[in-house]
């Protein structure tokens, strides 16, 4: 492949030409209209792990178009320029705050698991759960993709730009080609087992047998093809007709064969459901609800408002302590009981006395791995043991009306299966199912496979609003079952803290999650460390997929966005007014 940097050159130097406004007050003062009542025009905005993405965003945004017509096109190019994290193969999760109303609209486009999934279909003959390797690769790991369906959607009810308008920058990219850059790099010289198979190989190899490297194009021809289908058919490119053929062909080939039919992909159908919010502080956080985690991410909240932890700050190694043992006593909550299931105690969970109960539970020193609890209305259920990798990407978007979209996207670990079809990865989102349908003494786990469920999902695009019901931020990450840590690191610091939105992101992450500490050691001094350590605290480095947040807070009527400086993301703010 021949080197070729004018594209992302002339991508980066479009951003420097576009201005980010910040300052440091903590809520919004710019109120969405009444229901029915056009809103005030306001600051439009992008923030997305890749430029070439935030770009194609921005471009909609100058046309006119709404938040939820950005975000479909910023996901189609994250599907060719970012393939390890998300994609059209995908799904997703979309927090949408609609500024005419003031309300806060849930999108579940997460994967479904086909109707011939079996409960014990990642266990081995000798009845113990396969290998994360070799499951992560099958043809079993790919549930039904949910982003593209769940953005029509979406798109039914707040699109302004007619839908097959929008998927013109990521097939032009995909047909002259795009520049791999140093984070694909690093990840395509990586050992992951998707590499090993044929079609990554194929589309990622050199002619001497070796793997693209950092400078080198990419053209992706069929994707080009299917996105030209894709705007012209709508949904039904990808879930009828000859690319569904191939998915179907692709899944049910070995090893580890699939189940997916035809009938599977056509009967898939994305949720609307009604956000989970709760007050916190003078704020109002608002998530999805199961099977996303959301409820822990409020429960984490719960608890921290139970602290002085906002009287403290990020050099403070109490206000780690106390945010690594609220974490783990809500991860220990949020693994025995989140998942697709209909008695999932949201309630119980949240209710006061519980959150004080657990609160109550953070001493003075880290001890053993806490236990779940028993909240009201808890079912009885073993204590989940999902592996759940981070090949995930977010991205906020806000339209020149005040509407926003909080919007996590994933296809689940790098390059989801290694398997592709029609220029796209497909996701192995089946592997954040438990392996094993139950504990030895019988217990069912909540996060069991089952046919037609969505697996637990730790995804949780947050929206942000203010004591009088006024947008006043968004929050969101990559990262597994790390992104309620980030996301709740990062809250703290930008809400509690009053951090600029990229100073908070790049704080070090911490997370503790049954016996484990991990962080970004290097990035705490050694006396914060050693301080922790007196604490029980003794943290290690982590594991995985670097975090990928983005975030916004509205300060004094301005934007305040960050990306995450571990990616290669990008804030882009067009001023009120210069949309058409």
């Amino acid at each position: 492949m021949t080197p070729i940097r004018t594209l992302f050159a002339r991508t980066l130097a479009a951003i420097a030409a576009i201005g980010m406004a910040s300052s440091c007050a903590p809520v919004a003062d710019q109120r969405p209209a009444r229901a029915g009542m056009p809103a005030a025009r306001t600051d439009a905005f992008v923030i997305a792990a890749n430029p070439i993405a935030a770009e194609a965003g921005m471009a909609v945004l100058k046309r006119g178009g709404s938040a939820v017509d950005a975000a479909i096109a910023v996901q189609a190019m994250l599907s060719l320029v970012e393939p390890q994290s998300s994609g059209v193969g995908g799904g997703a999760f979309m927090t949408y705050f609609n500024a005419g109303t003031g309300g806060v609209e849930i999108f579940d486009g997460r994967e479904v698991a086909p109707a011939g999934a079996d409960p014990a279909m990642f266990m081995g003959a000798d009845g113990k759960p396969l290998g994360y390797r070799d499951a992560v690769v099958s043809g079993r790991a790919t549930g039904v993709p949910g982003a593209v369906a769940m953005l029509a959607m979406a798109h039914g009810e707040h699109g302004r730009l007619p839908w097959g308008t929008l998927f013109g920058d990521a097939e032009r990219v995909a047909t002259d080609g795009f520049t791999v850059t140093p984070r694909l790099g690093r990840f395509l010289g990586g050992s992951f087992p998707q590499l090993q198979v044929a079609d990554a190989r194929a589309y990622f190899g050199e002619s001497d047998g070796t793997l693209a490297d950092v400078g080198d194009t990419i053209r992706n021809p069929a994707y080009a093809a299917f996105l030209k289908r894709l705007a012209a058919e709508g949904p039904k490119a990808l879930y009828a007709g000859p690319t569904a053929e191939r998915i179907v062909a692709r899944t049910t080939a070995g090893p580890l064969a699939g189940t997916m039919t035809m009938a599977d992909l056509s009967a898939y159908r994305p949720v609307k459901r009604q956000a989970l919010c709760r007050p916190y502080r003078v704020w109002k956080i608002c998530v999805p609800p199961p099977p996303s985690s959301g409820v822990g991410l409020l429960q984490l909240f719960a608890m921290l408002e139970r602290t002085d932890i906002a009287k403290r700050g990020p050099q403070d190694a109490q206000a780690w302590f106390l945010f690594a043992e609220a974490s783990r006593l809500m991860y220990a909550d949020r693994d025995r009981y989140v998942g697709d299931v209909p008695d999932v105690p949201v309630a119980g969970l949240l209710d006061p006395a519980y959150v004080a109960s657990r609160a109550a539970l953070i001493g003075e020193r880290a001890g053993p791995a806490p236990a779940a609890g028993t909240p009201p209305g808890a079912p009885r259920l073993a204590m989940d043991r999902t592996l759940e990798p981070a090949g995930t990407s977010h991205f906020i978007v806000g339209d020149a009306a005040g509407n926003v979209v909080s919007m996590t996207t994933t296809v689940e670990s790098i390059f989801g299966t290694g398997r592709m079809v029609d220029g796209f990865f497909l996701n192995n989102q089946m592997t954040d199912f438990s392996f094993s349908p139950t504990e030895p003494d019988g217990r069912p786990a909540a996060n069991a496979v089952g046919a037609g469920k969505r697996p637990r999902s730790s995804m949780t695009p947050l929206i942000l609003l203010d004591a009088d019901g006024r947008f006043a931020g968004a929050l969101g990450s990559a990262g597994g079952n790390a992104i309620l840590a980030y996301v709740g690191k990062s809250l703290v610091a930008a809400a509690d803290w009053g951090m600029p939105m990229q100073d908070a992101l790049a704080l070090p992450n911490l997370v503790a999650r049954g016996p484990s500490f991990n962080g970004e050691v290097t990035k705490f001094s050694p006396d914060l460390l050693a301080a922790l350590k007196a604490r029980g605290v003794d943290l290690k480095p982590g594991q995985g997929e670097d975090s990928g947040l983005h975030g916004v807070m509205i300060r004094k009527g301005r934007v305040d966005g960050g990306f995450d400086p571990r990616r290669e993301g990008v804030v882009l703010v067009l001023p009120a007014g210069q949309a058409r």
